[in-house]
């Protein structure tokens, strides 16, 4: 059986960052009311980058606009992953299980950050990205892969969601025109490593 928790991942990061050049220093681009753009990233796409792309989207509405993407789509998001947002009051209707080659095509948006939520993906070789986004690790275990009774999947889900949105409320909070580049990104780093108290639900 799964246990939420997961490996810092600085190997496929260091892919990404070469594939778009980050450099150590500089800061976003300071316009005012604009809003940054998040890409989640895991294997399948079909639960946690999924319910990480529509946290983004409700805890910083105005600021960020998310989207998510798999190294291997499933090619249809998880059914309790529906289930659990659904029950959250999130509007289902336009998710799906895409490639991250969509987000790579020249008409892409420009990524202002890349969080990788799944540690499977270290194998995987990164496209290359619109922009230069600041990249951060922000693992957690797969709930599409928790063995179990339905209840528990159900709550496992649960668990998964919560740890995601706790990071994602931290990170809506900051006032990203005000930091460079570089303590953006630990920042980012740090709020991949928070993880919510045993027992919590």
């Amino acid at each position: 059986m799964l246990r939420a928790g997961s490996v810092f991942n600085r190997g496929l990061l260091l892919r990404v960052e070469s594939a778009v050049g980050i450099k150590s220093r500089g800061a976003l681009a300071p316009v005012a009311n604009r809003e940054y753009n998040v890409l989640f990233l895991c294997t399948g796409n079909s639960a946690r980058s999924i319910m990480a792309e529509c946290a983004i989207n409700r805890w910083g509405m105005g600021k960020f606009r998310g989207f998510s993407a798999g190294s291997h789509p499933k090619g249809a998001v998880h059914r309790l992953t529906l289930e659990l947002l659904n029950k959250m009051n999130y509007d289902t209707s336009e998710l799906r299980s895409k490639s991250w080659d969509e987000f790579a095509a020249p008409d892409g948006p420009k990524l202002d950050f890349v969080f990788t939520v799944c540690d499977q993906a270290a194998a995987e070789p990164c496209p290359f990205w619109p922009g230069q986004p600041i990249t951060a690790h922000w693992g957690v275990a797969d709930p599409a892969a928790f063995v179990g009774t339905d209840d528990e999947k159900r709550r496992f889900f649960f668990r998964i969601y919560r740890e995601l949105e706790n990071r994602i409320k931290i990170f809506a909070s900051l006032r990203i025109e005000t930091v460079d580049s570089f303590a953006l990104r630990n920042r980012a780093e740090e709020i991949g490593r928070i993880k919510l108290p045993d027992g919590r639900e």
